[in-house]
């Protein structure tokens, strides 16, 4: 069984559909990365998965699990950043780390060693003291990125974990990605950034109108090769309402 899946999601917001039939599934130690255009339905299908939001019908699973209903021996093994990280402004970037650490079931004797380590591989250190509120966007993005991989989670989702980061940021995060993944965990990560995707993914789904449109070999031309399945989605679309209409 693979630790994450959606199966054939549908949702819609009021009179606009967000997931039209969305499904991926993502095998242990593989890093997938969706991406598409805003709107495509990503974020929202992110947001099933962490339990945010609840489709109008399919189904998701992280480990096995309905993330709505998970429990915590279950989401201790899970890390996600979903919009906002999940920080508190008033602590300081090493309170955070442990507490995120504690909160997944880190044993105590252990939290201050996995704290310093994750926090080093981001290069927070000399942020360590720095209460969270002060930080700039990028180091925020980096502590919200650090407060989920805390515990070495086996399942990891990732919503555009290096919109706001300089181009070391964004090593550091490829390479934390890529280490987690060698480990063994599933990742799924939702970007814009196609070239930075074709560095990190194994595989990349095309997610356009709420469903996914095809994957694309990790590669060069990745943007060409994108336009073009998504091009290819709408004349596809199009031909098949032109048909029903007849």
């Amino acid at each position: 069984m693979n630790p994450l899946t959606l199966d054939h999601l549908h949702h819609r917001f009021g009179d606009r559909p967000a997931l039209a039939g969305l499904s991926l599934a993502v095998a242990p130690g593989e890093v997938v990365a969706m991406v598409g255009l805003n709107g495509a339905g990503k974020t929202t299908a992110l947001r099933v998965l962490v339990g945010r939001l609840r489709p109008a019908s399919g189904t998701a699973r992280v480990l096995g699990a309905d993330p709505s209903r998970m429990r915590p021996t279950t989401a201790h093994r899970f890390g996600h950043v979903v919009g906002v990280g999940l920080v508190s402004p008033d602590l300081t970037v090493s309170e955070n780390v442990r507490t995120a650490a504690l909160l997944h079931g880190v044993p105590r004797a252990e939290v201050a060693d996995a704290g310093a380590v994750v926090v080093h591989r981001l290069d927070l250190d000399a942020w360590a003291d720095a209460r969270a509120r002060t930080l700039s966007a990028g180091n925020a993005q980096r502590l919200g990125i650090a407060c989920a991989v805390v515990h070495g989670p086996s399942v990891l989702v990732l919503d555009e974990p290096t919109s706001a980061l300089d181009p070391r940021g964004v090593v550091l995060v490829r390479e934390l990605v890529r280490s987690l993944a060698d480990d063994g965990a599933a990742v799924l990560v939702s970007s814009h950034h196609l070239d930075e995707v074709a560095r990190v993914a194994d595989r990349v789904v095309v997610v356009h109108g709420g469903r996914s449109v095809g994957e694309l070999a990790p590669g060069p031309e990745m943007e060409r090769r994108f336009f073009a399945r998504v091009l290819e989605a709408d004349v596809a679309a199009l031909e098949a309402s032109a048909g029903s209409a007849a």
